[in-house]
């Protein structure tokens, strides 16, 4: 036996409103994805700095601490192994690179092109970090918070 047609009546929304619903049910979609991508991001990045040696794990977890409470539009994720954090676009904008990783004597605390530190014709791009005081932590999240700046155009 075929279906039957259901009887139509008319849309009590506006073309605009269904646009505007098709709208945000996309951005709700892609916030959900984020998410998803967020979750497992700082799940590796977590795993990544469990794995670090004590003194390199000390500073990455109070690293990771104030990028989250200062900078919590960066993603959490790995990079090349490190922990690393990454902008909307999943572009990393910065990282910590532990002392074990390639048998250097100071952690680095690093930054890419992504982020937006460009002031002038040259500029650091990575610091090396032995212990996080109240002086570096302050210098710290100076850096974070405009490496997260949108650049005026």
């Amino acid at each position: 036996m075929p279906a039957k047609k259901r009887a139509t009546q008319p849309s009590s929304f506006t073309d605009e409103e269904r646009a505007a619903m098709r709208d945000r049910a996309r951005e709700t979609e892609a916030e959900a994805r984020w998410q998803k991508s967020k979750e497992a991001g700082e799940s590796a990045c977590r795993a990544a700095i469990a794995e670090m040696p004590e003194a390199d794990r000390a500073l990455a977890e109070r690293l990771f601490d104030l990028i989250q409470n200062h900078a919590p539009v960066l993603m959490p994720r790995t990079w090349y192994g490190m922990p690393a954090w990454a902008n909307v676009e999943g572009k990393v904008v910065c990282f910590l690179q532990g002392t074990a990783k390639f048998q250097t004597r100071y952690a680095t605390f690093g930054f890419t092109d992504a982020a937006n530190l460009d002031n002038g014709a040259m500029r650091p791009t990575a610091f090396a970090v032995r212990e996080i005081t109240p002086e570096v932590e302050e210098r710290i999240v100076a850096l974070i918070r405009r490496a997260v700046l949108k650049v005026e155009e």
